[in-house]
């Protein structure tokens, strides 16, 4: 996608990012439901539009900005409100519902490399639109795997964290929880340290190959 324009890598972008988003908020909000807390439900949260889980600064500044500096986006939408005191059983239940955001960009990585693929089949067909699917594919393959990822270390408020926090001893959980005011900022350090080339894009490679290779658009 080097050789893009800024525009056009907006344009292949923008319907990627904010569909690997909004169903990754969604799907937190769903998860909830299904385990009895119905607040994300009542604030219209458990919905496909994007208005809904936008953040100005996290969904359309930060994409913006990295796209045009380093050529590569990432971004967040406004959390899902859960009241773990409406869970039938809180530590069990915000395991499941931690790990439907993930799931659901897993989920939509395949959908997008399946459209990748099916954008290959028809370039030699004289549809002008098939590169945009195919140039759409790549986009929301990496992407929605990023978001997976990304989101599985444990560290607050990502979600990775809200899985170990279930699992430790009520006062450890206390504790470790303690550091999520600072959470982004440790993961913006990450994201500009070695780690991020040395262990979290190998890994985001790794994972991108084997749904490449399962979708046929390796």
């Amino acid at each position: 996608m080097e050789h893009l324009t800024l525009f056009q890598k907006i344009a292949v972008s923008l319907i990627p990012v904010l569909f690997a988003i909004t169903l990754h908020e969604m799907a937190h909000g769903w998860a909830a439901m299904r385990f009895g807390d119905l607040t994300a439900k009542m604030m219209g949260r458990v919905t496909l539009n994007p208005l809904k889980h936008i953040d100005p600064v996290g969904t359309l500044l930060i994409p913006i900005v990295l796209m045009v500096t380093v050529g590569v986006a990432f971004g967040y939408a406004k959390p899902v409100p859960i009241t773990e005191r409406n869970l039938r059983n809180p530590r069990r239940d915000m395991v499941w519902i931690a790990l439907a955001g993930p799931a659901a960009n897993l989920l939509m990585a395949i959908i997008w490399m399946l459209i990748g693929s099916l954008g290959y089949a028809l370039l030699n067909s004289g549809w002008s639109g098939a590169l945009f699917l195919v140039y759409s594919g790549v986009f929301g393959g990496i992407f929605n795997v990023l978001l997976m990822v990304l989101n599985l270390i444990p560290i607050p408020p990502l979600d990775g964290s809200r899985v170990v926090s279930s699992m430790l001893p009520g006062p450890m959980a206390w504790k470790y929880n303690k550091i999520e005011p600072f959470g982004f900022v440790i993961v913006a350090i990450l994201i500009f340290s070695p780690f991020w080339d040395r262990v979290f894009m190998p890994v985001i490679g790794v994972v991108y190959d084997f749904l490449a290779t399962i979708t046929g658009f390796a």
